[in-house]
């Protein structure tokens, strides 16, 4: 299905890439970068953000073969335009040591399995037990916000190894890592035929 970019989101794109140079990033890294930058009208993005090209051609790659896409909240999920996701939080339960949003994570995993893309905007505790699980995740966009265990976790994932975008800072959020996803979902499944424009990639 073709993706129609309105107007004002082209617009949008180009003022964006008047105010910020991201010629010299790799395809998808640009396509991050920009979707990232433009949900949340900040250019700080740009310096921010930790990713690898050749892990998100990976992750674009099962993405568009149709691995599952887990989300921490439902705000994530709302952001999501082109694909179902996995949300657990309403059935999942807090105890001794454990958050919602971490026992989420665990009740997500038991229906997905490994391999999935996993996308945290919203908890650090989410992103936390996430590295606690088996999971052999396709990507995982960490992008929690706040100032008590944010910046934390996010360093915990790039620690990890897995395969991830994240950022340095505490800022983040649904928005954010709704976009990162959808830089993803929104670019052409043929690397080799890769627009300048990201704001006019279709499926």
């Amino acid at each position: 299905m073709e993706r129609v970019v309105h107007p004002i989101e082209q617009e949008s794109f180009r003022r964006l890439r008047a105010r910020l140079d991201t010629s010299h990033l790799p395809p998808l890294t640009r396509a991050v970068t920009e979707r990232v930058v433009h949900s949340a009208a900040d250019l700080g993005y740009a310096a921010d953000l930790v990713m690898a090209e050749a892990e998100l051609a990976a992750a674009h790659r099962a993405l568009h073969a149709g691995a599952p896409v887990v989300v921490d909240v439902e705000m994530v999920a709302a952001g999501i335009t082109r694909r179902a996701t996995v949300c657990r939080l309403k059935d999942a339960r807090s105890g001794p040591g454990l958050t919602r949003s971490a026992h989420a994570m665990r009740l997500a995993y038991d229906e997905v399995g490994p391999g999935a893309l996993w996308v945290i905007g919203c908890a650090p505790t989410a992103l936390e037990e996430l590295l606690t699980l088996d999971a052999s995740p396709a990507l995982v966009i960490g992008l929690p916000v706040g100032f008590v265990g944010a910046a934390e976790s996010k360093a915990a994932l790039r620690d990890s190894g897995l395969p991830a975008v994240s950022n340095v800072s505490e800022k983040g959020g649904s928005a954010v890592a709704a976009a990162a996803l959808n830089a993803l979902l929104y670019h052409p499944v043929s690397l080799s035929a890769v627009p300048s424009d990201p704001a006019e990639e279709h499926l």
